[in-house]
């Protein structure tokens, strides 16, 4: 047995498990706090969580002049602040299953947002046509018929537009080279996406006075912020480094299946036809427009290959950023 095989596998897994159960977490916590400001206290802990372990761990944790201030605060705005604002908001409406399906949109849509604002992304045909079967899928999983009339075409609209936030944020951030590490650059995100979820709160009249707290939401938002925030982040990228991102971005279309299975044995939430057919389109849109790294992996090439430093901690794969922060 190739130990080392086992263990990528059983971080793979792992990761996969940590990411589709907590959006069980997060619809719990939602019977309880307005969506926004729970989001916030996540990142609040998480962020203190990664800065302490960046002190330890790195021997530069804080950022330093415009490049890295810049690319912290847009990332922190982009890739958390307004992600997770626009996640926890949608998860209202929708099952697990829904929410995780829409958030696995992210690495469709990130190409023609790099080609349309960078020009750094050559789209292929069969990558247009990969791009609308994910939108397609989209439609599919709101199902736009009388049934979404209860609001989860809402939630399924939120969720679209807080997979482009990130989408978005990964591709911009892609313009800064900086110094400072990855574990705290991330650290810093998570720091100041939370504030910007703060003043969404506020402004949106989400007040913590009204919360009841039990140990059970306790354990909801402790879930959530160290096992899936920090520990899902840090799970990923030593995955990341040992397997590279073409293997250990697939994790997007795992989650979603733990996400179906967690949310009907714990939260008793159907898994009906539109949801699978739905999650099946936007996974043939994916192969697709990443069949040339797909086939690259199975034909048993080194995944670690075409890989360099994206400037901000992530790493980039044929133009295409992997910095993947937890669900």
């Amino acid at each position: 047995m190739d130990i080392y095989k086992f263990r990528n596998v059983g971080a793979f897994l792992a990761l996969a498990v940590v990411w589709g159960s907590s959006f069980i977490a997060i619809k719990d916590g939602l019977s309880t706090l307005p969506p926004v400001l729970f989001a916030a206290f996540r990142y609040d802990i998480a962020g203190l969580v990664m800065l302490a372990y960046a002190v330890g761990k790195s021997g530069r944790w804080l950022p330093r002049g415009r490049e890295e201030l810049r690319l912290v605060a847009m990332g922190g705005t982009l890739m958390v602040g307004l992600h997770f604002a626009l996640l926890f908001s949608g998860q209202q409406y929708v099952s697990s299953a829904v929410g995780a399906i829409i958030l696995s949109l992210t690495p469709v849509v990130t190409p023609p947002l790099a080609y349309l604002l960078l020009g750094d992304e050559t789209l292929t045909p069969s990558g247009v046509v990969g791009v609308l079967l994910g939108l397609v899928g989209v439609v599919i999983v709101a199902d736009p018929t009388g049934s979404s009339l209860d609001g989860s075409i809402v939630g399924v609209g939120l969720l679209f537009l807080s997979a482009l936030s990130f989408a978005l944020g990964s591709v911009l951030t892609r313009r800064f080279s900086v110094a400072l590490g990855t574990v705290p650059t991330q650290a810093w995100m998570m720091l100041g996406g939370a504030g910007v979820m703060h003043v969404i709160s506020a402004a949106a009249g989400e007040s913590p006075a009204g919360v009841a707290w039990s140990p059970k939401l306790v354990v909801a938002l402790l879930y959530l912020a160290v096992i899936a925030g920090a520990g899902g982040f840090l799970l990923y990228f030593d995955l990341l480094e040992r397997v590279g991102p073409s293997e250990a971005s697939l994790v997007n279309y795992a989650t979603p299946a733990v996400a179906a299975v967690a949310g009907w044995l714990a939260l008793g939430e159907a898994i009906t036809a539109s949801t699978v057919a739905g999650f099946a389109v936007i996974a043939a849109g994916f192969v697709l427009l990443k069949r040339e790294t797909l086939a690259d992996l199975l034909g048993g090439s080194d995944p670690t290959a075409d890989r360099r430093s994206a400037g901000h901690g992530a790493v980039e794969v044929r133009g295409n950023v992997y910095l993947k922060d937890s669900e």
